[in-house]
């Protein structure tokens, strides 16, 4: 596989001067929620096609990228960063492109690799038309979910609470409700209890 052409580092959205010579850390240290930013370097993108054998070095320059990754190892050797005959040999934090509709979406996997046939993954970024966002996990798209359904049921047991009263009901109302979140799993308890109902 034929290596992609040395890029130089380009002045990135984030920073007002141009980055030092060299790899720069990440904002933020690896992992940690970054869903509501967006990356995009536009100067690169008037300079550069992205296609599949130079995403890779367009997604390096955001802040979502681990610069102690196997693929930073590679790219150091002179090596294309994707290239999987070699990252199957190596174990550690990787980067791996899963799908591609060139020239608008990119998705890139960032996973453990801990032996030729086991990996774990970790995270999931994808690039859409040149922006490079950090894909939500999916607890935290179901915590989401259940926390506005929440909502909209405590809104109705008010709304109907209020009728009752002014139609001659007398009631008494308790609601609870637990969200309870892990890691793992999320679980969500709603108890509604109603008394006293007395025709007037």
């Amino acid at each position: 596989m034929a290596t992609p052409p040395v890029l130089p580092q380009l002045p990135t959205n984030f920073e007002a001067n141009p980055p030092p010579m060299g790899p720069t850390p990440p904002q933020q240290p690896p992992g940690t929620d970054m869903t509501g930013i967006c990356f995009r370097d536009q100067l690169w993108l008037n300079t550069y096609p992205l296609d599949r054998n130079l995403v890779f070095d367009y997604f390096a320059l955001s802040p979502f990228y681990d610069w102690t990754c196997n693929n930073e190892q590679l790219r150091s050797q002179s090596i294309h960063p994707l290239d999987l005959s070699h990252l199957l040999k190596m174990t550690g934090t990787e980067y791996m492109l899963s799908e591609v509709m060139e020239p608008h979406l990119f998705v890139f996997r960032k996973q453990k690799r801990d032996s030729a046939e086991k990996v774990t993954p970790m995270l999931t970024y994808y690039v859409l038309d040149g922006s490079i966002y950090q894909a939500p996990q999916l607890c935290s798209v179901f915590a989401a979910r259940v926390g506005r359904a929440l909502y909209y049921i405590s809104k109705a047991f008010g709304t109907a609470a209020s009728k009752l009263e002014k139609i001659g009901y007398g009631i008494a109302l308790l609601l609870t409700f637990s969200l309870l979140s892990r890691s793992d799993q999320i679980s969500f308890v709603i108890e509604g209890y109603i008394s006293c109902f007395q025709f007037e």
